[in-house]
C-alpha cells in the first residue's frame, strides 16, 4: 500500500503554478487594475466620462434611479468604514 501525501494547501499548490493565482486571490490582476484605475484617475478623463454617462433626460434618470434601487435590494449593505465614511 502507498503512503499517502498530505494534502497541499493553497500556498503549495501557488508555488507549483508560479505566481498565477486565480479567483479573488490573482495578485497581478488586482495590480493591474490598480495601476489602470490610478491613471485613468490622474488622466483628466474623469470629468468628461461622468457627463458622459449622465442621463440624458428625467426618464432616464428615473430608470437610472429604479435601477440602482433595485441592486441595492439585493445588498446585505454597506460595511461600517463605508457608511461611518459617507456621514461624516
Amino acid at each position: 500500500m502507498a503512503a499517502k501525501t498530505p494534502k497541499q494547501g493553497p500556498q503549495e499548490q501557488q508555488g507549483q503554478q508560479g505566481q498565477q493565482v486565480q479567483g479573488e486571490g490573482d495578485y497581478e490582476a488586482g495590480r493591474r487594475y490598480d495601476k489602470a484605475a490610478r491613471e485613468f484617475a490622474e488622466s483628466g478623463k474623469v470629468e468628461p466620462a461622468a457627463r458622459d454617462a449622465a442621463p440624458d433626460s428625467a426618464e432616464e434618470a428615473e430608470q437610472m434611479q429604479q435601477a440602482e434601487e433595485a441592486g441595492k435590494s439585493h445588498s446585505k449593505g454597506e460595511g461600517p468604514l463605508v457608511s461611518r465614511k459617507r456621514k461624516a
